[in-house]
């Protein structure tokens, strides 16, 4: 997936055998598309960052918000604790709520001590505002589809107007989600780096593609703000803190900023980033753990990839999402239709 069969390559580094985020062993994508009627242009999609259960095996985490105009759920005890224990859930701005409380039920079916023995437990829901082509006030998707989304998750997965991103805009384009991946080689061991993006972002005529002024080809740059949202996931299973894990969130920024956005007042730009590599129970009869870290002076060839994977993922969600009209007859063109026209 990815960029593979488009006339893009972004970048030198080696992408992964599926080039998706999936290629980290472990972690698997879920979506629910909800395209129903004139108005209906909305969904979830669920990302699992390992197959087992979470609230007991945490993932080591950081969170990074480069412009907070959203309503992220659960980055507080992210950045706190830095674990993960719950999948990811992405989806529209006003189903926060609703995917929050799928998310505990679900949890809570997986750990019935959960309110009780065990505290509760954190959720964490991503979100943008896909009002554009979708009747987001008439708060279409349900606990149900929230928790089909989970069920459905495995390690290949559809990208573009799918899921999370059934009625997302980005740069004047359809947007949705998008993947990529990237595999480095450190200490004589190669490691995997993913991104998966809900790509909502960006005003007419700023894509650029590895360099490229893409937009300026095809529309003449509009006076819009560069407002909408973006939510990066970066997963990888190199051995890395969640300090050094905060660091890379940031680098997701680089990626984001080569296809043209600056991060307007208006936008919510978010970067999830979790390794694999070191768990973290949720009870330990050791005082002490012991967990492996990369060396900071090896970790850059990890930010290079965090910054080309984010990248290209955003640039394969224009790719792969099709043109789509949706609430009051609204129509926004897919990328690859308008290129395949200018390019006949």
């Amino acid at each position: 997936m990815g960029l593979e069969n488009s006339p893009f390559t972004i970048g030198k580094l080696t992408h992964g055998q599926k080039n998706l985020i999936t290629d980290v062993p472990g972690v698997l994508v879920g979506h629910v598309t909800l395209h129903e009627g004139e108005n209906i242009r909305t969904g979830v999609s669920c990302i699992k960052p390992h197959p087992g259960n979470l609230f007991c095996d945490k993932v080591m985490a950081a969170s990074y918000v480069f412009n907070g105009y959203g309503k992220t759920a659960g980055l507080v005890q992210i950045n706190e604790l830095g674990t993960i224990e719950t999948p990811i859930v992405l989806t529209n701005t006003l189903s926060v709520g609703t995917a929050m409380t799928a998310m505990v039920r679900y949890m809570m079916e997986q750990n019935p001590e959960i309110g009780g023995s065990a505290g509760t437990v954190n959720a964490v829901v991503g979100e943008c505002n896909d009002g554009t082509l979708n009747d987001i006030r008439g708060l279409h998707v349900t606990e149900a589809h929230v928790r089909a989304a989970i069920d459905a998750c495995a390690d290949t997965f559809e990208e573009g107007a799918v899921g999370a991103g059934t009625g997302m805009c980005c740069l004047g384009f359809k947007g949705g989600i998008g993947s990529s991946s990237r595999v480095v080689s450190i200490g004589q061991r190669n490691y995997t780096v993913g991104a998966l993006v809900l790509a909502n972002f960006g005003s007419r005529g700023r894509l650029m593609i590895d360099g490229r002024q893409v937009g300026r080809e095809i529309a003449e740059r509009d006076n819009a703000a560069d407002q909408g949202s973006i939510i990066m996931i970066i997963a990888t299973d190199a051995p890395l803190c969640t300090r050094q894990l905060g660091r890379v969130a940031k680098r997701a920024g680089v990626g984001l900023s080569r296809t043209g956005s600056y991060m307007g007042n208006g936008s919510g730009d978010v970067a999830i980033a979790f390794t694999t590599a070191n768990r973290v129970p949720h009870a330990s009869d050791c005082a002490v753990l012991h967990y492996e870290m990369l060396s900071d002076g090896y970790i850059d060839p990890i930010f290079d990839a965090t910054a080309e994977a984010v990248e290209e993922a955003i640039v394969s969600a224009l790719w792969h999402a099709d043109t789509t009209t949706g609430k009051d007859g609204t129509t926004v063109r897919g990328l690859r239709e308008v290129w395949e026209e200018m390019n006949k």
